[in-house]
């Protein structure tokens, strides 16, 4: 992940510095400011080795690239048995409607 400091420091870039970060996401806010705490106490670049694990959790929420990777096993498996016989429906029955 790449982490980008301005140039020059100005009060524009202090005012505007905020709006590239997930704070306002509920989800990720926490995995967020982890990380940036991390890079603050060792500098970004020995924290780039130092908080290998904040910054992966961090990707983790943002892309949930290990997420979707299950679920893409799921629906491949799903695929597989309809098509070798296993189960008479290719996707399981819908839930009901007020049901969760």
């Amino acid at each position: 992940m790449a982490h980008f400091a301005p140039a020059f420091r100005t009060p524009l870039t202090d005012l505007t510095g905020n709006l590239i970060t997930h704070q306002s996401d509920t989800k990720c806010a926490d995995f967020e400011m982890r990380a940036m705490e991390c890079l603050e106490a060792y500098g970004v670049q020995k924290g780039r080795s130092r908080c290998v694990d904040y910054m992966d959790d961090l990707r983790e929420c943002m892309y949930k690239s290990k997420q979707l990777a299950r679920v893409n096993v799921m629906r491949v498996e799903r695929h597989r048995q309809y098509y070798m016989g296993e189960n008479s429906e290719h996707y399981a029955p819908a839930a009901k409607v007020p049901g969760y």
